[in-house]
C-alpha cells in the first residue's frame, strides 16, 4: 500500500507547492489514519490473533468451497436444538473489516476475507439483491438464513467498506472484483435503506416498503451513523446523495447534543409527526425498554462518529466527541472502569455494571481531544479488561486498530494524483505536454482540475511552470 496525496491538501498554501518540487512520483492505492502501513501495535496484533482464533469459524457443512463467518452466539448446535443462531450481518461486517485491515500481519487474511465474501454472497436478503440477510442459524445440516430474510443497515455498510479496503490492499483483478461488489452494495443501501425525504439511514431494507407517514420510514439507529464512510461512498459511486445523508445525519446528531449537552445518543431515533423533529424513540420501539436511551446499540457512537474527526477533521464530529468525552470523564471521576453499561440522555446511569462494548468506544472519542491522560487510562482499561464475549471483544479489536492509526481510507486514484491531467494513473511528462496543449487551446485533458497546482481555482501557465519544475526535480 502506498500513501495517497490528496488534491485538496496541496491547495492550502504556497509552501505545499514548493514541497512538491522534490517529489518524483504521486500515485498510490490508499491511505490510513496514521499515514503509514504496518502501524498496529504489538498489543493489537496479539489481540487480533486471539480474536481470530476464538471467533472466526469455517462453515464445515460445505465441501466444495471455503466460507467463514464470525461466531457471535457462544452456542453450538446439538441434537436437542431446532436451530441455533450463529451469526448476524453486523458480526460479518466486523469480520470483513478486521481481516482486510490485518493483511500486513496475517498471511491467511485474504483467504479468510474471500471466504467471508463467499459466505455473504450465499446469505443475501430477499429484498435488496446485494444486501446481506441479517441473521443465520445452524440447523444441524447447514447454515441458513432465518425465515423472512431481510437486511440490517450497519452490516451492509461495513461489508461495503470492507470491500473497498480489500480493493486497496489486494486489487480487484483476480477472482473477486472487490470494488464493483462494494459499489453494488452501496447502491443498494442508497436504494433500499435510505429515507429519501429526510435523507437519513433507515433500519434495514425491510423499511423500504414503509409508507412515508409510517414511523419505520423515518426511524433511524444512531449506531448506523458511520459518518466517515459516507464521503467515501459518494466518491467511489459518484452519487452525491450520500453527502445529503452525511449533512442530514449531522443535523440530527447536533440537535441531540445541543439539547442534552452530554453527547449521549439514543439507540433509536424517530421523527415526531407534529414537529418534524428527530427525537429519542419511545420504550420498546424495536428491542427493549431502553430503546430511547444510550444502550447496546448506541454504545458504539463514540467510535463511529469520532472516526470522522480523526480522519476527516469534521468539526461536528469534534463537537460530539468533546462533549461526550467531557461528560463521561466527569461522570466517572476520571476512572474508566466506572463507565456504566447504559445511560439516559441526561447522563443518569441505567445500569450499575460496566461492559467492554461501552468502554472501548470512548477511547476513540478521547483520541479526538487533548485529554491524553483520560485517553491513555481508557486504553489501559480496555487492554486489561480480560476475556469477554463476541460483542465486546470485536468492538475492542476495531477500536484498537483505529486508535493505533491504522484505519485504511480508500480513495479514487483518478481524483487523487496531483498533475495527472490525462488520467493515466501517474504524473509524468505526458501530463505536462497535455497541459501545454490545453494552455495553447489545442486540446482539453480529461481531468484539468488536477492541473490547478497552485490552488487559485484556475488552470493556467503558472500551474504549467510548477508542473515543469516538478518533472525536473
Amino acid at each position: 500500500m502506498k500513501r495517497r496525496f490528496y488534491y485538496a491538501d496541496f491547495k492550502k498554501t504556497t509552501a505545499f507547492i514548493f514541497a512538491l518540487l522534490s517529489m518524483t512520483t504521486m500515485n498510490g492505492m490508499c491511505t490510513n489514519a496514521g499515514g503509514e502501513k504496518g502501524i498496529f501495535t504489538d498489543e493489537t496484533v496479539e489481540f487480533y490473533n486471539y480474536w481470530k482464533e476464538r471467533y472466526v469459524v469455517q462453515d464445515t457443512y460445505l465441501t466444495d468451497e471455503k466460507q467463514y463467518y464470525v461466531w457471535y452466539s457462544d452456542e453450538e448446535y446439538s441434537d436437542n436444538n431446532a436451530g441455533i443462531e450463529v451469526t448476524v450481518s453486523e458480526a460479518h461486517g466486523y469480520g470483513m473489516l478486521i481481516s482486510a485491515s490485518m493483511a500486513e500481519y496475517d498471511v491467511n487474511a485474504k483467504d479468510i476475507f474471500d471466504g467471508m465474501y463467499r459466505y455473504y454472497r450465499s446469505h443475501l436478503s430477499e429484498i435488496g439483491p446485494n444486501l446481506m440477510a441479517w441473521q443465520q442459524q445452524d440447523n444441524g445440516t447447514a447454515i441458513v438464513n432465518v425465515s423472512g430474510a431481510d437486511s440490517a443497515t450497519d452490516g451492509d455498510m461495513d461489508i461495503a467498506y470492507s470491500l473497498l479496503i480489500a480493493d486497496s490492499v489486494w486489487g480487484s483483478d483476480e477472482e473477486i472484483d472487490y470494488k464493483q461488489s462494494a459499489i453494488d452494495i452501496i447502491n443498494d443501501i442508497m436504494k433500499y435503506e435510505v429515507n429519501k425525504t429526510d435523507w437519513v439511514l433507515q433500519l434495514g431494507d425491510w423499511a423500504y416498503w414503509s409508507d412515508e407517514g409510517d414511523v419505520n420510514y423515518s426511524a433511524t439507529r444512531a449506531s448506523d451513523f458511520m459518518m466517515q464512510y459516507m464521503p467515501v461512498f459518494a466518491e467511489v459511486t459518484g452519487d452525491d446523495r450520500w453527502l445529503n445523508v452525511y449533512d442530514s445525519t449531522y443535523r440530527i446528531i447536533n440537535s441531540i447534543v445541543d439539547e442534552y449537552n452530554t453527547g449521549i445518543l439514543p439507540d433509536f431515533i424517530v421523527k415526531d409527526s407534529e414537529t418534524g423533529k428527530f427525537i429519542p424513540s419511545p420504550p420498546n420501539f424495536l428491542e427493549s425498554d431502553y430503546d430511547g436511551y444510550y444502550y447496546y446499540n448506541s454504545c458504539r457512537t463514540p467510535w463511529r462518529i469520532g472516526m470522522d474527526y480523526l480522519i476527516n477533521k469534521n468539526s461536528d464530529a469534534k463537537k460530539f466527541s468533546d462533549t461526550i468525552t467531557s461528560f463521561i470523564s466527569k461522570a466517572t471521576n476520571g476512572d474508566p472502569s466506572e463507565i456504566k453499561a447504559g445511560y439516559k440522555l441526561d447522563g443518569t446511569p441505567i445500569e450499575d455494571y460496566d461492559d467492554l462494548c461501552f468502554t472501548a468506544p470512548f477511547m476513540i472519542a478521547a483520541a479526538c481531544g487533548d485529554n491524553t491522560e483520560w485517553h491513555d487510562d481508557v486504553r489501559d482499561t480496555v487492554l486489561s479488561y480480560g476475556e469477554d464475549v463476541y460483542f465486546g471483544d470485536t468492538i475492542k479489536m476495531l477500536c484498537l486498530m483505529i486508535d493505533d492509526g491504522g484505519w485504511i481510507v480508500p480513495e479514487n486514484q483518478e481524483e487523487s494524483i496531483i498533475g495527472d491531467v490525462n488520467v493515466d494513473g501517474e504524473f509524468s511528462i505526458a501530463d505536462v505536454v497535455s497541459m501545454q496543449k490545453y494552455i495553447l487551446g489545442i486540446e482539453s485533458p480529461d481531468n484539468i482540475k488536477a492541473g490547478d497546482i497552485n490552488g487559485d481555482e484556475s488552470t493556467d501557465v503558472f500551474d504549467l511552470c510548477i508542473m515543469k519544475k516538478m518533472i525536473i526535480s
